[in-house]
């Protein structure tokens, strides 16, 4: 509680909260600090969106829910065990739920619920509450000011409806970082149009504000109110009448504003009138209304009969049809006020019969879908952050279903011991069910994905049977910042192995789950412990990685093994979720993001123009001070003739790394704490006094180019040194973070914190020479002359080092490099008091430690809505590849909960390549039995088989033949094991049976063919 107070006075927990933090921001935390909300229902739709908002930090979540958990609520509702059978879901979820996230106070509200009992909730939301409810609560909630969401889960079908009252205000509504970027040219015209600097891309949509600073000539622009602007192309917009401001001379930056934007909600009376849709899925837009019609001929039939209907049911699927038609008959009330609408034309009868047919199923995955973009829009509710669902949901998931209606005999006489999975069963049948539990499938990583997939896996009963099993690897322990998203983990598990705890939680849920976890990464280094047996045995592999390097490996090992890959990702709001189908579709691998586009040396080193610009250089000074120079100390002082020679070889550093290493052993080491701030003083006089002003003679602001305009224009902004003021915080911040960053690099124990009025004192006392420029220090202006200069130093082979002997420094060295670690406070304090004080050199815009840490880090924002709805959709594909499904049925997706947007595709299929009657996917391989085959058989193999010349054959990294160069006999009669061992130097594991050969082929016209490796059996 007392958490949650501090919470509400403006304080975040940044090392709980980080990654979130990046995606809503502090203002939009600070509100959901202070919010109160209802839940309505606690089936395993309802705790879904408990799970993400107990995380997410509001303030308080009260949950209300009468009903005692049964058997069937263990298909979804993660918490409710075999011991919790009969007692009040809302009470056995509130204690588990109450582990999740101290900040957040979680509350039982009994009895009926009133006026007085909602007035003190900013948002009710109800869950899988029939609609006639619904309605009524939403009356009473648009009486009261309090917004209402409403979410529904039945079967394969979804739907969410939202009412966030009138005159909603979004204050942001997609998440995205402003736009902002140097100005190029202004034209004085009506409208003025301003063009940006080198082609770069402005993102602004017409209607977008902006503001300009800096710009010359044409002041009039700097600080004016945003305006909005109008879009002339990627490059270039209007801005409205500049004719009577001055004439643009050069410089300027631009500055995207973000307007708040009000929205108008309406009842959901009057939207069950009038409905507006967001769309799920573009290929069935025509449904939106059919299924608004159905859901609510459900709840109408729930309310006759005290039941949904029976799968299968003839007789109830009439009743559904018949009731569905009274939902879509126009009616007045005698007053002529409209009760109900006509929203279709003609009924999709078989549409509401499959709906009919899965009103008792509860699927966990669906679930998870509808459940995370609910707990997405609840935040949307309180913190104003991003753009509402308005009004209605509709999303459904029919490509799972059976290709053909099951018999009544499959949804009959559950065993005992299935019937935790009775809302699967509901759905599938029995058959599936068993299926189901004997797979056996690899979970490649137990973080923030791996989590929620376990959990759906075990409420599935993926590997839950006596065949079946799951395997999972993270070689990760457990940190504070996992615990916002990775649901699985609490305080009491910090630094133990992911796998392992992960495995051992979800075991909790289901304990018939069979799991095996490891503590390996995936790679090339770990094939003898994941080898031939391992993956053979297995139906699937599923990717929750962070990097692409390990996603690549993945879907290679999976082409090689022909096993379908389940793939997805996050960054913030946005999710992707891949389908790798063996011997159909594309791999991950076959399409790939650019690259990330450098920043340019010179800019980094002499002319920054953006904070990522200050920041970067900020990140490389530390690596180079705090890591390099003390790792190279340490190298020196292990071998002292190995190290020299290894300088010998490196003429264009040599000398700054000898120098390094001198001042670090003799020189500059410090002995105390004084001598370590004397040397943050000094420090901060060469990098931001110095440099500067060496930089300024070789380069005077009043210098032209070539062609006669200011050097110092457009992307090159003029610096200005920097005097050490020793009553500035960001000056004192710098020396005391260098200061005790050299303290530990020499083992100097701090004592106690160091003040500012300690750092101000011994800092302000050090004296430092007055600068003196130098002649003849080249300057690199642009990266050509980068690259000269580079050029020159590796063809300067009389470079020459020294470095101190070892006899003169004593035995009594301690040494510790610093490996940089984004949460660690001392190691962000330097990089941002140093960026700072580069952007201040240069009069950029600061960046405070929470955006620095972002940039050097390198850190995905992320959060737990997101995380929790892509495995809800990799889960209903792994529905599909379980049935064998074509791929047609398949889906791609991309979503951005922010916007939002929704967008599904058919996987793409892999392209076929042809050769005379043989055609070759990226799946084919040449597969050869090859135990004693020698050089000379395999070429002649080829040729028999396929009429193809084998130009070249390599192994691994190194070509073991060539038909360019002489033939040696002794070497054809070699076998291909042999030459794999011998020439290519690539072991042959104990459990490795196949060898894998990349050939070049001609054909008879001497072309080149281009053909699959070749998978070699050797054992």
């Amino acid at each position: 509680e007392g958490a949650a107070e501090g919470e509400a006075e403006g304080k975040i927990d940044e090392a709980l909260y980080n990654r979130q933090l990046y995606v809503l921001g502090h203002d939009a935390m600070r509100r959901m600090a202070q919010a109160n909300v209802l839940l309505v229902g606690l089936g395993g739709l309802g705790m879904e969106i408990a799970k993400d908002l107990a995380l997410a930090g509001l303030k308080s979540l009260s949950l209300h829910d009468p009903k005692p958990a049964e058997h069937f609520d263990m298909s979804s509702q993660f918490y409710v065990t075999e011991q919790d059978i009969g007692k009040s879901r809302a009470e056995v979820s509130a204690v588990q739920l109450g582990e999740l996230n101290p900040n957040t106070r979680i509350e039982v509200l009994e009895g009926n619920v009133g006026l007085e009992d909602l007035k003190r909730f900013n948002l009710v939301i109800c869950s899988d509450t029939i609609f006639g409810e619904c309605v009524q609560v939403n009356d009473a909630c648009r009486q009261l000011g309090i917004k209402f969401v409403m979410a529904q889960t039945r079967g394969v079908f979804g739907s969410i409806f939202v009412d966030f009252g009138k005159d909603f205000v979004v204050y942001d509504d997609n998440g995205e970082q402003p736009a902002m970027s140097l100005v190029s040219s202004i034209t004085k015209d009506s409208p003025g149009v301003v063009s940006l600097l080198e082609e770069v891309r402005h993102g602004l949509e017409d209607g977008d504000h902006v503001t300009f600073t800096e710009v010359q000539g044409m002041t009039e622009l700097n600080d004016i109110a945003p305006v909005p602007i109008k879009t002339m192309g990627p490059y270039s917009f209007s801005i409205g009448d500049t004719s009577g401001m001055g004439a643009h001379t050069q410089g300027g930056y631009f500055k995207q504003v973000k307007q708040p934007k009000t929205v108008q909600f309406g009842s959901m009376r009057e939207a069950l009138l009038k409905p507006e849709f967001v769309t799920s899925d573009f290929g069935k837009i025509d449904r939106e209304r059919q299924l608004l019609v159905g859901m609510q001929a459900l709840d109408a039939f729930f309310v006759e009969r005290g039941e949904y209907p029976q799968p299968g049911s003839e007789e109830d699927q009439e009743e559904i049809l018949r009731l569905a038609k009274q939902f879509n008959t126009e009616i007045e009330s005698e007053e002529g006020e409209p009760l109900n609408a006509q929203h279709v034309e003609e009924l999709d009868e078989k549409l509401l019969k499959i709906l009919s047919d899965n009103a008792r199923g509860e699927l966990c995955p669906m679930m998870a879908v509808i459940g995370s973009i609910t707990a997405q829009e609840a935040m949307k509710a309180i913190s104003g952050k991003f753009m509402p669902i308005k009004q209605w949901f509709m999303f459904d998931a029919t490509e799972c279903l059976p290709d053909e209606p099951l018999p009544a005999s499959e949804f009959e006489g559950v065993d005992e011991a299935d019937r935790r999975y009775e809302g699967q069963i509901a759905v599938f049948g029995k058959t599936f069910q068993s299926r189901i539990k004997d797979l056996r499938y690899f979970l490649v990583g137990a973080g923030a994905i791996g989590c929620e997939m376990l959990k759906n896996w075990a409420m599935m009963g993926v590997g839950a049977g006596e065949k079946g099993n799951v395997h999972v690897t993270d070689m990760d322990t457990i940190e504070r910042s996992n615990l916002n998203r990775q649901f699985l983990f609490r305080s009491s598990d910090i630094q133990k192995l992911k796998s392992t705890t992960a495995g051992e939680k979800v075991t909790q849920m289901n304990p018939h789950f069979n799991c095996k976890s490891y503590d390996s990464k995936v790679g090339p280094d770990t094939e003898e412990l994941f080898d031939d047996e391992f993956f053979a045995s297995l139906d699937g592999v599923c990717n929750a990685l962070d990097n692409v390097q390990a996603r690549m490996y993945m879907d290679q090992r999976c082409i090689y093994f022909g096993k379908p890959l389940l793939e997805s990702g996050t960054l913030g709001t946005k999710g992707n979720v891949q389908v790798v189908i063996p011997h159909q579709s594309e791999s991950y691998g076959s399409s790939r993001d650019p690259p990330e586009k450098a920043i340019p040396i010179c800019t980094l080193k002499n002319f920054p123009n953006a904070i990522e610009h200050t920041i970067q250089w900020a990140r490389d000074d530390f690596e180079g001070i705090f890591k390099q120079t003390l790792d190279d100390t340490v190298s020196y002082i292990a071998d002292p003739q190995a190290f020299k020679e290894r300088l010998s070889q490196q003429p264009t550093t040599a000398a700054a790394t000898a120098r390094g290493v001198s001042e670090s052993l003799m020189g500059s080491r410090p002995k105390s704490i004084d001598d370590c701030v004397r040397w943050g003083r000094e420090r901060f006089q060469e990098l931001f006094h110095n440099n500067i002003k060496q930089l300024l003679f070789n380069f005077p602001l009043d210098q032209v180019t070539a062609s006669g305009e200011p050097f110092w224009s457009g992307a090159k902004r003029a610096p200005k040194p920097i005097d050490f003021d020793p009553k500035d915080p960001l000056h004192l911040n710098f020396v005391r973070s260098a200061a005790i960053l050299r303290a530990a690099n020499f083992g100097i124990e701090m004592v106690r914190p160091l003040s500012d009025g300690e750092v101000s004192r011994m800092a302000g006392a050090v004296r430092v020479a007055e600068f003196q420029p130098r002649a003849g220090v080249k300057i690199a202006v642009n990266e050509g002359e980068a690259e000269e200069q580079a050029d020159e130093n590796k063809d300067d082979s009389g470079a020459s080092f020294s470095l101190p002997s070892l006899d003169r420094i004593g035995d009594n060295v301690t040494l510790a490099a610093a490996e940089f670690e984004k949460d660690d406070d001392s190691h962000m304090a330097y990089i941002t008091a140093c960026s700072n004080l580069r952007a201040a050199n240069y009069g950029i815009p600061p960046a405070d430690q929470h955006q620095t840490k972002l940039i050097a880090g390198k850190i995905i924002p992320a959060i737990a809505t997101t995380t929790s709805m892509v495995t809800g959709l990799v889960c209903l594909e792994l529905y599909k590849l379980l049935q064998g499904k074509k791929m047609d049925q398949h889906k791609n997706g991309f979503v951005n909960l922010a916007l939002p947007f929704f967008g599904f595709s058919e996987p793409i299929p892999a392209p076929v390549r042809k050769y005379k009657e043989h055609e070759w996917t990226l799946w084919s391989f040449f597969d050869i039995d090859g135990k004693t085959m020698t050089l000379e058989k395999f070429i002649k193999h080829f040729q028999d088989e396929y009429e193809l010349e084998v130009s070249m054959i390599s192994c691994g990294v190194a070509i073991i033949h060539s038909a360019f160069g002489a033939q040696s006999p002794e070497k054809m009669k070699m076998t291909m094991k042999d030459l794999s061992e011998k020439i290519a130097k690539v072991p042959i594991g104990e459990k490795q049976n196949f060898l894998v050969f990349e050939v070049c082929c001609n054909d008879a016209d001497g072309e080149e063919v281009e053909v699959p490796s070749v998978r070699l059996r050797v054992k």
